[in-house]
Order: structure tokens, then C-alpha cells, then sequence
């Protein structure tokens, strides 16, 4: 049975995001519509966005009642965030009880990146905690396992990280799509549930470089892993391929 022609996205925003990101997309919902609207003009035959989804954004940081009705939504993305998944903070708990509602309805899709990939990897069972690897930051190499290239058409995946929380270990029922030394559990994915992928495929070489300058300027990073990320920041990556594959997850499980 194919889907309906317009599937309604509940993007959850789990931060703000920095200031001229913010100018130029308002929330990270505007970021990632961006990203959906970029791969969907990529499609065979090329599509506009609103032809596929509908999107409502919630700041489920800030207000604990904006979250949608389960009822009224076909797919869920949960957003990066500058907080940690592993906290219990109210909204975090909150959240991960939200994302595990919506998984045991088994018709809400739910996709992530980062932070929503490590709530995600929380809601369903597995271990969140901080890397000792430190940060994995701007774009970095993953490995991808036969079914990451069977989902994102690559052979290799190429995307910008931000990051020093891990999902430490795979949930029941998880399909790996991919790794790396620094981070072994780079994707998960289980047909017709979820998606997610640790890194952040709505990241561009300004919005990245604004958060490595603002972060550099008050010592979180060093001076050589700001170097370092600064030069890898501007490097082709694989952002609207993700985006392809969210699409195509959400419209077809």
C-alpha cells in the first residue's frame, strides 16, 4: 500500500540554535526543512517538500506542553542539542517518554541526529554516555555496514559531527549502519520505527564553523582541535543523501 501523498513531521527541537543560524532559519526546524527540501528536489522525479510532508515545530525544551497528539502525526525528528541525553532533566525525561510512546505506537516513524539519536538509543534500551575519546567534531569518515550502504546509496559516509556522547551499545532488535574508531555506533535503524544517525546531516560549513568559533571563544575546544575542525569544516559531505534517506524512511518505513 503506497503512503498518502502528504505525511505531517513533528520536527522536536531540543535546542536554539546559534545566532546567525538562528537569523538566517529561525529554529532547527528551519535547518532541517532545509535539508528535506534540498534532498526532495534531488528525488527521481525532483519534488517539492510539500508535496511529501507537512512540518510543525515544538521547542521541547522550553515548553514542557508544546508537544504534538501522537494521533496527529505520521513521523517524528528529534533535533541535535547542546545538552546531554543522559541528564534527568524534567524536559529530557519527558522526552525520551514521548519518543518511546511514539515507537510503541508502530505507525510514528522516528528519526534522529546526535542528541536525537542518543535519546532515541535511550527510549529503546541502550547505553548513553560520554565518550572518552573526547570530541568528534566538523566532517569525519564513517564505515558504513551493508545495510547504512543499502539506505544511504554511499559506500562510504561522510558527515559533520558534533559530539562528545556516545550510544555505547546497539538496542534489541537494532540494525548497525555504521562506525568509526572514534564512535562505534555512528547509525541504527529497525524497519518501519526508527532511523537516526549520530552525526548531523543538517550542518553546513557556516553553521558548524559559527558553533567552532563560539565554542573556541569561550575554552570548550582547544586550540588544536578548533585548528583541526576548522579545516575539515568546508569539506564535501553527504548531508543531502541523509536527507534522501530520511524522506524515503518516513514516507516507506
Amino acid at each position: 500500500m503506497s503512503p498518502p501523498s502528504v505525511l505531517r513531521l513533528a520536527i522536536l527541537e531540543c535546542d536554539t540554535p546559534q545566532p546567525q543560524t538562528r537569523s538566517q532559519f529561525g529554529g532547527y526546524a528551519g535547518v532541517f526543512t532545509a535539508l528535506l527540501s534540498s534532498a526532495a528536489r534531488t528525488l527521481d522525479p525532483p519534488q517539492d517538500l510539500s508535496s511529501l510532508l507537512t512540518i510543525s515545530a515544538h521547542d521541547v525544551v522550553n515548553d514542557l506542553h508544546s508537544y504534538p497528539a501522537l494521533d496527529d502525526v505520521d513521523a517524528l525528528l528529534l533535533t541535535g542539542s547542546r545538552h546531554t541525553a543522559f541528564d534527568n532533566d524534567p524536559w529530557i525525561l519527558k522526552l525520551v517518554d514521548f519518543t518511546k510512546r511514539a515507537l510503541e505506537t508502530a505507525r510514528i516513524r522516528v528519526v534522529g541526529a546526535c542528541f536525537g539519536h542518543q535519546i532515541i538509543g535511550r527510549a529503546v534500551g541502550a547505553g548513553v554516555g560520554k565518550s572518552e575519546k573526547g570530541w568528534e567534531v566538523a566532517v569525519t569518515d564513517v564505515d558504513l555496514t551493508s545495510k547504512g550502504k543499502e539506505i544511504f546509496g554511499l559506500d562510504t559516509l561522510r558527515i559533520h559531527q558534533m559530539h562528545r556522547d556516545v550510544v555505547q551499545d546497539l538496542p534489541p532488535d537494532a540494525i548497525p549502519l555504521g562506525g568509526n574508531a572514534f564512535c562505534p555506533v555512528q547509525g541504527m535503524y529497525l524497519p518501519g520505527r526508527y532511523l537516526t544517525v549520530q552525526g548531523h546531516p543538517e550542518f553546513t560549513n557556516e553553521i558548524i564553523s559559527e558553533i567552532l568559533f563560539n565554542r573556541h571563544t569561550v575554552g570548550i575546544f582547544t586550540d588544536e582541535v578548533y585548528d583541526d575542525a576548522m579545516e575539515r569544516a568546508p569539506l564535501p559531505h553527504d548531508g543531502v543523501a541523509i536527507g534522501r534517506a530520511f524522506l524515503k524512511f518516513i514516507r516507506e518505513g
